[in-house]
C-alpha cells in the first residue's frame, strides 16, 4: 500500500536539504515555515533519526541525512517521470520514451534522432538520462528505460536486442615527447612493456575485455596503469604523463597540445555506440526510432 503521507515527507525533507534553510524551503514550497518545521519533525520522529541540525544559519544534514538524500533525490524524480507519463496519458496526448545514453551518444548520435522523432511525432516527450554502459541491459531489463544507446557488443540475454551504429577505429594516444611519437605507425606489440590508461571495465566491460583480448592476441598482457570513467579522461590521464591509451580515432580533435594520436599498425575497429532495447517489452515509439535508424543504414 502506498504511504502517501511518507511520499509528501520526502518531498518536504528533500526542498529543506536543497535550501539548507527552512524559511527558504517554506517559500519555495508556497507554505509557512512552522507547518514545515512540524512535518519534518514528525519524519525525524518516524524513522528515529535526526536529519538536520538546526542553527540560526540555517539548516544542515546530519549524516544521516546526508546518506539519505541521493536516494530521496532519484525517487523524487522518478515521481516526476510518473507523474508526467500519468498527465500525458490522462489527456490523451503523447506517448513518454525514456532514453538511457552514454556522453559520447548524446553529442555524436542522439541529437538529430531525437529532433526528427519528435518532428514526425510532435506530442511526444522524450527524456533522456545519462548511464554507463555497464547500467544499459539491467535498465532495459527492468523497464526504466526504454532504449539505451552505449557501447555494447556481443550475447546480450534472451530478451535484449541491439544494432551497431557507430564504430572506429583504435589508435594510439601519447605525449609527444614519447619515444614511440616519432613513429608514423606502431604495432600493438611495441605496447607490451608501456603503462595504459584503460577504459573502466565497471563503466564498460565488453569494450574493455575486447580490448585485452586484442592485445593478448598480440602476444602481451596490457600493463594497466590506471582505470577511467570516459574516453576524455584517458586523454587527459595521456596529457599528465600517466601512460598511453587506445582511443577511437575519432578522439582526437579533444587532443592538447602535447597529446599525439598515431595509427596502429594493425586495422582495429571498435564499436562506439550501439543502440539496444528490450524485445520483450514492444513500444510502439521504440519501433518507429528503430525503423528510422536502420533506414539510414
Amino acid at each position: 500500500m502506498i504511504n502517501f503521507r511518507l511520499i509528501r515527507h520526502l518531498w518536504l525533507f528533500l526542498a529543506v536539504a536543497e535550501e539548507q534553510n527552512f524559511g527558504r524551503a517554506a517559500k519555495r514550497l508556497g507554505m509557512s515555515q512552522p507547518p514545515l518545521s512540524e512535518q519534518i519533525q514528525v519524519l525525524e520522529q518516524s524513522l528515529k533519526v535526526q536529519l538536520f541540525e538546526r542553527s540560526r544559519r540555517g539548516a544542515k544534514l546530519t549524516p544521516i541525512g546526508a546518506a539519505i538524500l541521493p536516494a530521496v533525490r532519484k525517487f523524487a524524480e522518478q515521481l516526476e517521470r510518473l507523474e508526467l507519463a500519468i498527465d500525458e496519458a490522462v489527456a490523451g496526448q503523447a506517448q513518454l520514451l525514456t532514453i538511457g545514453a552514454i556522453s559520447s551518444a548524446m553529442f555524436d548520435v542522439l541529437p538529430s534522432l531525437i529532433e526528427q522523432l519528435k518532428s514526425d511525432y510532435p506530442h511526444l516527450t522524450v527524456s533522456v538520462r545519462e548511464i554507463d554502459s555497464v547500467e544499459a541491459v539491467p535498465a532495459l531489463e527492468a523497464g526504466d528505460i526504454d532504449l539505451a544507446f552505449a557501447r555494447l557488443e556481443g550475447d546480450l540475454g534472451t530478451t535484449i536486442q541491439s544494432l551497431p551504429l557507430t564504430e572506429d577505429r583504435l589508435m594510439v594516444a601519447l605525449r609527444s615527447d614519447h619515444p614511440l611519437a616519432v613513429r608514423t605507425r606502431i604495432s600493438l606489440s611495441s605496447l607490451a612493456n608501456e603503462p595504459l590508461v584503460m577504459f573502466s571495465r565497471k563503466v564498460s566491460p565488453v569494450y574493455f575485455d575486447n580490448l585485452i583480448a586484442t592485445c593478448r592476441a598480440s602476444g602481451f598482457s596490457p600493463r594497466v596503469l590506471h582505470e577511467v570513467r570516459s574516453v576524455a579522461s584517458q586523454i587527459a590521464f595521456v596529457s599528465c604523463g600517466q601512460g598511453l591509451a587506445l582511443v577511437p580515432a575519432s578522439l582526437k580533435k579533444l587532443a592538447p597540445p602535447n597529446v599525439v594520436f598515431r595509427a596502429l599498425s594493425q586495422k582495429l575497429k571498435v564499436v562506439t555506440t550501439a543502440v539496444a532495447w528490450n524485445a520483450a517489452r514492444p513500444n510502439a515509439m521504440v519501433e518507429a526510432l528503430l525503423t528510422r535508424i536502420q533506414s539510414k543504414n
